[in-house]
């Protein structure tokens, strides 16, 4: 048996990760009809191309993995909405390059949505490490939270690697944005009036904080653009009033305070002493 699920693997210059990314999938109790590795143009003289074309063969006795090189880089969003375009499956799943899944997380997701079809997007709790020697949690009593669309305005309640959704919701992420694109989209879809449930599980592995480490999780400020343009958007869509805009503005910016001192402090820590 396996689960009707396209898993979208947005890949950018990721030779260094991916074959981990790609083992996670295979390594799934409940394996997925479907993986499109969205090479977003990486601009490496075609060594990611070339891994993604290689892990396709060594690969395609156990899941139909298809590579989808793209004419021009779109970012993350992008590629994920060309792969959410392309995919052949009732759900779709969300994994990055850099991340891993926990060999029963299509199991526990997929059969909870399958059991409650009024469900339009699922996410789960992660974890972070810092070395690949993790050993996999076994589970016994999960509970299962349904998320207010206002809580939306003051958590990400899921990273984008811990996302399960219904193919047919009439949202994509918004490809001109680089920052927050998929807080606004768990946005979106929240104040429309789909339902919206948290796995309260660690399903998901990050080998890197969600911010204030290298890459685009560490341009703080950026992101925070993003999540105040996300409320405005929110504002003249008529989703939100007056009201929740200030108050979801406020607690946007003192959480990018914290975040900046969280970083310095990170920073400072790990910075080494000058004899």
């Amino acid at each position: 048996m396996r689960a009707p699920v396209t898993v979208i693997v947005p890949c950018y210059r990721c030779t260094q990760t991916i074959e981990r990314a790609i083992a996670s999938i295979i390594r799934q109790i409940l394996l997925p009809e479907e993986v499109l590795l969205v090479d977003d143009h990486s601009d490496d003289g075609g060594r990611t191309l070339d891994l993604l074309y290689r892990l396709q063969q060594r690969y395609q006795d156990k899941v139909d993995l298809k590579v989808m090189p793209l004419k021009k880089n779109g970012g993350p969003a992008g590629a994920r909405n060309a792969g959410w375009d392309a995919a052949t499956q009732p759900y779709i799943a969300f994994l990055d390059a850099d991340d891993e899944w926990h060999p029963e997380k299509l199991d526990i997701q997929y059969k909870y949505m399958r059991e409650n079809p009024k469900i339009a997007v699922t996410g789960h709790r992660y974890t972070l490490l810092r070395e690949n020697n993790s050993t996999p949690i076994a589970f016994s009593i999960i509970e299962y939270k349904k998320i207010n669309p206002k809580s939306l305005l003051f958590q990400n309640c899921f990273p984008t690697s811990s996302v399960m959704l219904t193919s047919n919701i009439p949202f994509r992420f918004t490809a001109e944005k680089r920052c927050a694109e998929d807080f606004y989209l768990w946005q979106q879809i929240a104040f429309a009036g789909f339902q919206i449930v948290r796995i309260e599980a660690c399903l998901v592995q990050y080998y890197k904080a969600l911010y204030g480490e290298n890459g685009l999780s560490g341009q703080l400020w950026k992101m925070e653009r993003g999540e105040l343009d996300n409320f405005v958007a929110l504002y003249r869509s008529k989703s939100i009033n007056g009201l929740l805009l200030i108050a979801a503005t406020g607690f946007s910016i003192m959480k990018y305070v914290k975040r900046q001192i969280v970083t310095w402090v990170r920073r400072s820590v790990c910075k080494p002493h000058r004899k």
